[in-house]
């Protein structure tokens, strides 16, 4: 399998950021059991319901959070089932869960045609939680 040269080599400026559902509690779990390779860096997560400038940037290019997720490599943004794809490269392969979340996505196709599951779980749960919309492109 062949790697993009942005999820392989360390480097120290890269920026690794992730921006996700803070209030749902599934993207709450994933964030917290998802671990990063040491060598890829340091990933910070970042709540896209909190103003950031992560969440503005994103608005700005038309990226709608509550349609998925969001992986920042380097200078290039990654949304939905890429994002999860990319994230699991990234990741490493200790405990059941990492080694998981690897199988399922490190396929880009498999990871896109499992992310409209997810996403419709994720929207029933907070439909269910009474959880309003991140609606960030709304200005």
């Amino acid at each position: 399998m062949s790697r993009s040269n942005d999820v392989q080599a360390p480097d120290e400026g890269r920026r690794l950021r992730l921006v996700y559902d803070g209030d749902c509690p599934i993207c709450r779990r994933y964030v917290r059991w998802q671990r990063i390779r040491r060598d890829v860096g340091e990933l910070k997560l970042i709540d896209g319901r909190q103003d950031s400038e992560a969440r503005h940037e994103l608005s700005d290019r038309g990226i709608d959070l509550d349609q998925g997720f969001a992986l920042q490599v380097g200078d290039r943004w990654y949304h939905g089932s890429e994002a999860l794809h990319r994230l699991s490269l990234l990741g490493t392969r200790s405990g059941v869960f990492n080694r998981l979340m690897y199988r399922l996505f490190a396929s880009p196709r498999r990871a896109a045609r499992l992310y409209p599951w997810l996403k419709a779980c994720r929207n029933g749960l907070l439909r269910l939680c009474r959880i309003p919309p991140i609606d960030n492109l709304r200005r």
